[in-house]
């Protein structure tokens, strides 16, 4: 399918003549461009029934700070599965308030609480700072469930592109734990730093996530590391074996796209239960800009439905 036309004028925005390229922002800019981006193009915000500002404390005394909703609908008391959500921007940009409008819309539509984390970013805080954010969010939530008024047994993890790996990553690592995720939303989730499939080059220039803007994200996130790591690259798993049930949702022109297929395969083979959708027309990070992209709004509800369907007790709505 070509380019949608949506996906055209979002191209021609971002590689207008005289535009600066992203790989070549301080990281700072960076941040500061890819907020007006999320705001400039997310849907309006969704009543739901609450939100709380919520600090975890780490060992060393700070604090990670996430922001927890309850869907509209709701009460007091009532006990829900719960989605743990990780931004995405290349474990380097990306923040809560760019994703409050998608994590509200995930809350209605699937009537799951849902906790956004506000893990630590590269390059002031490299790898391994995020995946250990993320794992320590998860045990909080168990910790915390009636707190929270959650289900301890029904708690999910999700992202987009960074939020996909860490959310793959801590999956990995919690296998055969006494608390394990019970679903896995990913939204084209990076799930290997160097890759030789066709998507890497078919789409390397032009399509918004360009080779430029990869490695920019990769030498922050891992400043002399080893890409073979599973903990940044999962593909790289001895075993994805015992892994939740998953939705993967790809978009077609993405340079990840086949990463993510061929991941969904793997696990597939491995026995898992996966759900793969790919997006047409679309490139990487449609997924929260709901007010340009009518596949946005598509590709939220399939969350939402599958979330219902892995989560909800058996007769929930």
């Amino acid at each position: 399918m070509p380019l949608s036309p949506e996906t055209l004028s979002l191209l021609d925005m971002a590689y207008r003549i005289g535009a600066p390229r992203f790989h070549e922002l301080l990281p700072a800019q960076a941040r500061h461009s890819f907020h007006k981006l999320q705001f400039a193009f997310r849907p309006e915000a969704p009543a739901v029934a609450s939100t709380a500002e919520v600090p975890i404390a780490r060992a060393d005394g700070s604090a990670l700070l996430a922001r927890f909703y309850r869907p509209l609908g709701s009460h007091a008391g009532e006990r829900l599965p719960l989605l743990i959500f990780m931004h995405g921007g290349g474990w380097c940009v990306g923040d809560v308030p760019s994703y409050d409008v998608l994590c509200r819309e995930l809350a209605n539509a699937s009537g799951c609480a849902v906790l956004s984390v506000e893990y630590r970013l590269a390059p002031e805080h490299p790898f391994p700072a995020a995946p250990d954010d993320a794992r320590l969010a998860f045990h909080w939530a168990i910790d915390n469930a009636d707190l929270l008024d959650v289900d301890p047994k029904r708690i999910a993890l999700g992202g987009d592109s960074a939020g996909g790996n860490l959310a793959i990553v801590t999956a990995l690592a919690l296998r055969g734990a006494e608390h394990e995720p019970a679903f896995l939303l990913l939204i084209y989730p990076s799930t290997e730093i160097r890759s030789t499939r066709p998507s890497r080059d078919r789409y390397a220039e032009g399509f918004f996530l360009d080779r430029g803007t990869l490695e920019w994200f990769f030498e922050r996130y891992l400043p002399g590391g080893d890409t073979e790591d599973w903990r940044v690259s999962p593909m790289r798993a001895a075993s994805l074996a015992g892994l939740p049930p998953m939705l993967v949702i790809g978009a077609e022109f993405d340079p990840l796209v086949d990463d993510c297929a061929a991941f969904a395969a793997r696990v597939r083979e491995e026995g898992g239960v996966v759900e793969y959708r790919m997006f047409e027309g679309v490139v990487h990070g449609f997924f929260t800009l709901g007010k340009l992209f009518p596949e946005a709004r598509a590709a939220v509800a399939l969350s939402a439905r599958s979330m219902r369907r892995h989560l909800h007790d058996e007769g929930a709505p």
